[in-house]
């Protein structure tokens, strides 16, 4: 059977389906397992299914190995750009007709770009799902016949104003990219912003793209999770017949990074059109899922997981020298960043949030906080991992990312015990080994002086 002639029975099928009563709890807390099946084509490409009979949808969540950390310098946003070019068209899916098939059927599509990694997912009603897996399959394989220069030509300017207004004229928007010029060395791939520079998207020539597809975006550079409303035999059927027809393509090397540490304070200072000062200040932490990420996940929560906790207290609340502050740790692959961000209130300055900022931190590296604090933490921690495993679009990205890490699909016991076994000690442990005030990056945002 041609593509083509499978496409339609496919089209044929994909009704929209009406909703079922979801199945009824089970009494008592159960225990946390995400069962998946495994297995992988001839041709490289590692596929993940999990079972979800709550609702009759599923989910169809494709990662492909490449981010912005597998570009070089002058050559910088094209994993970016193919997350446009995706959606143009295919061999046998003429442009426009990607999300017009799949809005036919009911169901949603998107697509992300990070560091390390590019994720499209589509969320279908489980009548659909073999639409979802063709158009995945045919942008897999056949993408570069239906890519032709202008079509390049015309997504190119859409990433280039996407940086215009993400960051080029929003307020505070230069200051990520900043960041992270100062945090890593310039020959580490962290270093340059996942957009792109606009130079370099000028720059790039059709044979730069399509070489950047061939070599990173072959099936076994991928793995596939289906999830879902889905009986694993037909679905391992239907995955075969989509996507073993796929040319291999060459082994992808992963990502290495050179080692990157800050020996002192770097300190810079940004103009741009806001009312109000920011403050940045961000650290070199440990990567995704090394000793040291889940504490430092615990340590946001302590300093502004609230109205209560540390910093949110002291510079919003009681001191009102501050309109917001919050914490994370930007958790990678090949390195992580811990930030804090203030904004001051008006008749505030950077320095005074500087300065509380700097006392409650070394407050907690001489006494751990309390109990109480980290206990808070945790149980924000613990709710929101559970709030994600609720939808099973959010579930398959997890699996995925689970798998892109090196680890089981299925480790979210043992990802949820990262956190329940934390201590106070250990979020101080981390603070005073990661959070040193003398190996840091201090980025000012200031309001341009008005002439």
């Amino acid at each position: 059977m041609s593509r083509l002639v499978a496409l339609l029975a496919v089209i044929l099928l994909a009704l929209p389906l009406r909703a079922q009563s979801p199945a009824p709890a089970a009494s008592g807390p159960a225990p946390l397992q995400v069962p998946v099946r495994q297995f992988q084509l001839a041709n490289g490409l590692n596929v993940i299914l999990h079972q979800d009979k709550t609702v009759p949808v599923a989910t169809v969540n494709i990662w492909y190995h490449v981010g912005s950390a597998n570009e070089k310098p002058g050559r910088t946003g094209f994993a970016h750009l193919f997350e446009h070019l995706m959606f143009e068209g295919s061999k046998h899916v003429k442009e426009g007709q990607f999300d017009t098939l799949l809005e036919s059927a009911g169901a949603t599509n998107n697509a992300s770009t990070s560091n390390d990694r590019t994720n499209y997912f589509i969320d279908v009603p489980i009548n659909a799902l073999d639409l979802a897996l063709f158009l995945d399959s045919d942008r897999m394989g056949f993408l570069l016949d239906a890519m032709p220069p202008e079509q390049v030509n015309s997504q190119r300017d859409v990433v280039k104003n996407e940086r215009r207004q993400s960051y080029e004229n929003r307020p505070y928007g230069m200051a990520s990219i900043e960041i992270d010029k100062m945090l890593w060395p310039t020959d580490h791939p962290y270093h340059w912003p996942v957009i792109g520079y606009m130079e370099d998207l000028t720059a790039a020539t059709q044979t730069d793209v399509v070489e950047f597809f061939k070599k990173y975006y072959v099936p076994a550079n991928a793995s596939l999770v289906v999830a879902g409303d889905i009986d694993y035999d037909k679905t391992r059927a239907t995955v075969e017949k989509w996507f073993s027809d796929v040319p291999v393509g060459a082994a992808v090397e992963r990502v290495k990074a050179p080692a990157a540490s800050l020996d002192s304070v770097k300190r810079a200072t940004l103009t741009d059109r806001v009312s109000l000062p920011r403050l940045y200040l961000a650290w070199i932490t440990p990567a995704l899922y090394a000793p040291g990420d889940a504490a430092l996940d615990v340590v946001s929560q302590v300093l502004t997981g609230g109205k209560n906790s540390r910093l949110y207290k002291r510079l919003v609340y009681d001191t009102q020298i501050a309109q917001d502050v919050s914490a994370y740790q930007a958790s990678a692959a090949l390195g992580s960043s811990f930030q804090i961000v203030a904004t001051a209130r008006p008749g505030h300055t950077v320095a005074e949030m500087q300065k509380a900022i700097d006392e409650e931190l070394e407050k907690l590296r001489t006494s751990p906080p309390e109990g109480r604090e980290v206990q808070r933490a945790l149980n924000q921690i613990e709710a929101s991992f559970y709030r994600r495993m609720e939808r099973v679009s959010s579930k398959a990205d997890q699996l995925n990312a689970y798998y892109f890490a090196g680890k089981p699909p299925d480790w979210f016991a043992q990802d949820l015990a990262r956190y329940t076994s934390l201590t106070a000690a250990d979020a101080q442990a981390a603070i005073v080994r990661w959070l040193p005030a003398g190996h840091r990056v201090e980025l000012i945002v200031q309001p341009e002086v008005k002439r």
